[in-house]
């Protein structure tokens, strides 16, 4: 199971509330980028290029598909060696 602090989900939940244009009570682990908060490509680059600045972390671009909503991401990040 990938670990993800409480702290780190806090940052990537604020990140992708930052560049979605969300309130924090507009989102939830499951609600979908795309669907649900109408997310385009060019959105979804920025929420993986913020995390990785942010996280100092490299995501590749192949992990993008499973970067749907908050948990996706949170596995992601999570299963990243740091």
């Amino acid at each position: 199971m990938a670990v993800v602090t409480p702290d780190e989900k806090q940052l990537i939940k604020g990140i992708v509330c930052d560049i979605l244009e969300l309130e924090g009570d507009e989102i939830a682990d499951d609600s979908l980028f795309v669907e649900d908060h109408d997310a385009d490509s060019m959105r979804l680059i920025e929420i993986l290029s913020s995390l990785e600045l942010n996280l100092r972390v490299t995501i590749e671009q192949s992990e993008l598909p499973r970067m749907v909503n908050l948990r996706g991401v949170y596995e992601v990040i999570g299963n990243i060696t740091r």
